[in-house]
């Protein structure tokens, strides 16, 4: 799949062994059975050239990471301490990273509504009437 990302684009069983064969030995046969075991499982999608397929990933990597994530986090019998956990093993850039995709996530903030000051009814800043 790192291949496939990293191209961003679909690719053949050819140019996927030759960029791994720069770096180990590796047969034709066994790139076509990786890819074609991704396709059965969904994680790619592939269409006929020639005589070849050229593959497709489904999803982004950041995609498949978080997907991997909520499954992980799902399953487990206690969620708030799973998270817990997993904070504590990041580093400080990384909790910073994660309280960007919170505030993204959460949108643009509200402005809170103002305090009651003193004269102010009290059931009034409460919403209430005040009779």
């Amino acid at each position: 799949m790192t291949r496939v990302w990293k191209w961003n684009r679909p690719v053949t069983v050819r140019e996927v062994l030759e960029d791994l064969q720069q770096s180990r030995s590796i047969a034709y046969t066994t790139v076509m059975t990786v890819l074609d075991n991704l396709h059965q499982k969904g994680w790619v999608r592939r269409e006929a050239e020639g005589r070849a397929y050229r593959y497709e990933a489904v999803s982004t990597r950041a995609a498949y990471a978080a997907a991997l994530m909520n499954d992980s986090w799902s399953q487990s019998d206690n969620p708030a301490a799973a998270l817990v956990a997993f904070f504590g093993m990041m580093s400080p850039e990384q909790r910073e990273t994660l309280r960007d995709a919170v505030r993204i996530v959460q949108g643009p903030e509200t402005t809170a509504a103002p305090e009651n000051t003193a004269g102010e009814n009290p059931a009034a800043a409460e919403g209430g009437t005040g009779r």
